[in-house]
């Protein structure tokens, strides 16, 4: 049984990412597969997904409810999940098959996605990765032990858990691409360029802004007028031809 996971609390996104991420793995997976949300409010979620309650970590606020939150994954144990997990972003549009993950290097425990911002460091991008349950909980207990110095120590999760579990793989470099990295024209090609589709992607994430239905639009939200200039881009049709239900 192929198994993927997302997490959705707070506002940030709506029933609408998580019911688009399900409509993308379902078009893009071989034979049964699990779909777990694990959410503090399963409101308007398509019924095929299997919502579970989110997690929450015993850590100081702001950081009890940012990317932190996820190494809540890596407890020892989970409610109603065990074995191996894809793990993705709600803000990811999958482009391609996802069968491969299930099945590459599978004697890895963690498998995760390059960080194509910070090139040669040995961190990944947590937007997409392969866990097992219960392979790592130190991480959660280091975590929760001493808040205030892991979060001073790591720039953000991914950097944290990547610098303490040092022994992973990467994805090929072609399976898991950012937008703004591979997708955006260079400037000044940008203002009459759509953004396209690298051949071979399976998964194209967007951390930060814009997110998926702005690129839609062509939209890039930015408050600084002098960002305002380089940040534009034209729509690209090809998201609404993969995100979506």
């Amino acid at each position: 049984m192929k198994q993927i996971v997302c997490m959705k609390w707070g506002t940030l996104y709506g029933a609408d990412y998580v019911n688009k991420l399900y409509g993308m793995v379902k078009r893009n997976i071989t034979d049964d597969f699990r779909f777990v949300c694990l959410t503090d409010d399963p409101t308007g979620v398509r019924a095929e997904v299997e919502c579970l309650e989110c997690p929450t970590i015993d850590i100081p606020a702001p950081w009890n409810n940012t990317g932190w939150r996820k190494v809540t994954l890596w407890a020892a144990s989970l409610n109603l999940m065990e074995g191996a997990w894809l793990f993705l972003d709600l803000d990811v549009v999958v482009t391609g098959r996802l069968d491969d993950f299930f099945n590459y290097k599978p004697e890895q425990n963690f498998v995760v996605m390059k960080n194509w911002t910070q090139p040669g460091t040995n961190i990944g991008n947590t937007s997409v990765y392969r866990f097992t349950v219960g392979s790592h909980s130190h991480l959660l207990d280091s975590l929760v032990k001493d808040p205030q110095y892991q979060v001073e120590t790591y720039r953000n999760e991914q950097t944290f858990v990547c610098k303490e579990i040092n022994d992973f793989a990467f994805w090929p470099d072609e399976w898991c691409i950012l937008f703004k990295t591979h997708c955006v024209p260079s400037f000044p090609l940008r203002y009459w360029k759509s953004p396209e589709l690298p051949a071979h992607s399976k998964i194209v994430a967007f951390p930060g802004n814009p997110n998926p239905d702005m690129v839609a639009l062509g939209q890039w939200p930015e408050k600084k007028w002098y960002k305002k200039i380089y940040k534009q881009i034209k729509p690209a049709h090809w998201i609404t031809d993969h995100w979506r239900e």
